[in-house]
């Protein structure tokens, strides 16, 4: 590398290069092109401020499912306003269910509640309708419902099924006590005079198994209609019935064909004092049992017929000469190894109040229990038949009524029809039906036709008819006979018979001889008898006449 030479041989690099002067310091001005980052900073950390003093509660909640959920997205509504938004979706650690998180606002830490609610709001078809069907355009949302317990939670159980009624709600509640769900379902509607009032929102199954509990909602302010003397039976679509009375059709609501529902009113038009809440009442199956008066005491008869009970079935109708009495529990079957025949028991269970109002009278003021006093008709001919009730479906019932050849009955201690009366039950005589004792008839005068030899009757009959087609015959023979020989000398004969009836004809004419001289002769008689009359006058009034002749006349 070539040195850079100056003018002067002798003088240095260093010598030629200038020396740098030192500039002294200038004051310091901030950039105003810090401040937009400042000013961002302090916005930002304004904003996570705020956004942590108005945070609020974070709970999990647990679901089976996570469809229609998006974390960061899905957002927890109440009343369609938003109350959270869900953070993140995570599965359980036995991968049973799915956990999610949801932070929820600062003003909805209410829903913290241990009685809280939380769904997914998704479209559903249920037996209450259709629901959710805005979630088609904007998604599924998690619905909740705030609870009322002052206890906080952050963990909860999430509703596969909406709740049909909110806590917000405007009514009551009521239990019903039931034997079977028939066509209910939740969300099942409740019906006051055909109008919809409320609704059916849960039913279990009794611990024993032997009921089912069902509860309602009643919406204000219909619930002041619910009184303590208000009965709630089964109002199904068509309330179709064939018995012994005929056929019965009752229609309700076109929604209760597919839903069901129940209806409730009171007997009289009395519902008597508002029920309180959670008020329990029995469920009945039709209105007219609903409605029915208390019948009093029941009591068990048991019947042992001895024919077919061929369309009788238990609730089939007992009556007392028109007048429904009860109705049949059970019908069984006995055998009795002494006698070597079958017996068929049948268990009725009647109300002797129902029998008037002058009977419950006497049966208040009587000292004998209802079984005596039952006891007491059945001594005086009380017994009961089997009537056919239905010709069209050939359902049968039980009649009571008086029958004074009837042997007095006696208390039965064997086997009842149901084994689970525990005590002796009255025993009521029967006798046979009009049908059986027309079928008896039949089958007695068919069993004597049965004797009749109509085969040796047909054969001697056979035998007759060969013998009488021969004296036909012959008969025929004979009459051909008389008509080509005897029939000329009839014809003779009839013809002489003729001339002598003519000869005789002339002889009584009235210008006949015969006539003339007859006549005459007549009048001679008459003549001699007025003579033979006047003499036998004379000789009572002069019977010495008949010596002395008679006397003459004096002139």
């Amino acid at each position: 590398m070539s040195e850079i030479k100056t003018g002067e041989p002798d003088g240095s690099v260093e010598e030629a290069m200038p020396v740098p002067v030192k500039a002294p310091q200038r004051d310091w001005i901030p950039s105003l092109i810090w401040l937009i980052p400042i000013l961002a900073a302090v916005i930002g950390i304004s904003l996570a401020v705020q956004t942590w003093i108005q945070r609020g509660p974070e709970i999990i909640i647990s679901f089976h499912s996570a469809e229609g959920l998006e974390a960061g997205k899905t957002k927890v509504k109440y009343k369609e306003v938003d109350i959270g938004t869900v953070e993140s979706i995570t599965l359980s650690e036995d991968r049973s269910r799915v956990l999610v998180t949801v932070l929820l606002k600062r003003e909805a830490k209410s829903f913290t509640a241990t009685d809280s609610r939380f769904w997914v709001v998704r479209p559903r078809v249920a037996a209450s309708g259709v629901s959710g069907l805005g979630t088609l355009l904007f998604g599924a949302y998690v619905g909740a419902d705030a609870g009322i317990e002052t206890e906080k939670t952050d963990k909860f159980t999430g509703l596969e099924v909406p709740p049909i009624i909110t806590r917000d709600a405007s009514g009551k509640q009521y239990v019903l006590r039931a034997t079977d769900i028939g066509s209910l379902d939740i969300g099942s509607p409740v019906y006051y005079r055909r109008i919809k009032v409320g609704q059916v929102t849960a039913f279990d199954l009794d611990e024993d198994g032997k009921g089912i509990t069902i509860r309602i909602f009643i919406n204000a302010p219909y619930d002041k209609f619910v009184g303590i003397n208000t009965r709630f039976w089964h109002a199904s679509g068509f309330d179709m019935q064939i018995n012994a009375s005929g056929f019965t059709l009752n229609t309700q609501s076109l929604a209760t064909v597919v839903l069901g529902g129940l209806s409730f009113q009171a007997p009289d038009e009395n519902p008597g004092p508002p029920a309180k809440e959670n008020t329990a009442y029995v469920l009945a199956e039709s209105q007219a049992e609903a409605v029915r008066e208390q019948d009093g005491e029941a009591t068990m008869i048991v019947l042992n017929f001895k024919q077919s009970v061929r369309g009788l079935v238990p609730g089939a109708e007992v009556s007392f000469r028109g007048l429904p009495l009860g109705h049949v529990k059970s019908v069984g079957i006995e055998y009795d190894p002494k006698r070597q025949e079958f017996s068929m028991p049948v268990l009725v269970e009647v109300y002797p109040e129902r029998l008037g109002r002058k009977f419950i009278e006497s049966h208040r003021q009587s000292k004998y229990t209802p079984q005596q006093r039952l006891q007491f008709m059945i001594d005086r001919g009380l017994g009961a038949q089997l009537r056919t009730g239905n010709l069209l479906t050939g359902q049968i019932y039980i009649a009571f009524d008086f029958f004074p050849k009837l042997v007095p009955a006696k208390k039965s201690a064997g086997k009842a029809a149901s084994a689970d009366v525990p005590h002796p039950l009255l025993q009521l005589p029967t006798i046979p039906s009009s049908a059986e004792a027309l079928e008896t008839q039949v089958s007695e005068i068919a069993f004597k036709l049965s004797k009749v030899p109509f085969d040796q009757i047909g054969d001697e009959l056979q035998q007759s008819l060969k013998e009488l087609k021969g004296t036909l015959n012959s008969t025929a023979q004979l009459a051909e006979k008389l008509n080509n020989d005897v029939a000329p000398e009839i014809t003779t004969a009839m013809r002489d018979v003729s001339k002598t009836l003519s000869a005789a004809e002339r002889t009584l004419s009235e210008d006949a001889p015969l006539q003339q001289d007859l006549r005459q002769t007549l009048q001679e008689l008459s003549r001699a008898a007025a003579s033979l009359r006047i003499l036998t006058d004379y000789f009572e009034l002069h019977p010495e006449s008949v010596i002395r002749g008679k006397r003459r006349d004096k002139q």
